[in-house]
């Protein structure tokens, strides 16, 4: 992990090389508005350091992020007076990331904004079982 990706176009705001209305900031993290919002107030939180995703995150970071989501998620949805918020965060290309810098996002949301959640599936039979079974070999 490096400090910083000359590349990053996160790492270029947390130095200021490029300007974002910042919303938040401390010694580890970085908050500001999304330029391509969903709803206006659409918020991202990163870690100043270079992290490329979720899986890259060191445990005392993503604690101070979990907090943060929880503390400005309030306040994002306060003044936007939202009527609910969602947190989500993409990781890697496949699930829609395209930043790869870790961040998370804070979605101001309106029982009639127009966005729809996306569907589900029904397990094949037996499916279930296999699936969870692979799932818990794998914990750490």
């Amino acid at each position: 992990m490096e400090t910083t990706n000359n590349d990053c176009v996160f790492c270029k705001i947390v130095a200021g090389e490029i300007p974002a209305e910042k919303i938040y900031e401390d010694e580890d993290l970085f908050a500001f508005l999304d330029i391509t919002p969903i709803n206006a107030g659409h918020t991202l939180i990163i870690p100043k350091k270079h992290y490329e995703n979720l899986f890259e995150l060191p445990d005392d970071i993503l604690k101070k992020i979990s907090i943060k989501l929880r503390d400005l998620g309030a306040s994002v949805k306060e003044a936007m007076n939202a009527e609910g918020l969602n947190i989500g965060m993409n990781n890697r290309p496949a699930a829609g990331q395209i930043v790869p810098h870790a961040h998370f996002h804070l979605i101001p949301r309106y029982i009639k904004d127009g966005y729809k959640h996306w569907g589900g599936r029904k397990y094949d039979e037996g499916e279930i079982t296999k699936v969870a079974k692979e799932i818990r070999e794998r914990i750490k």
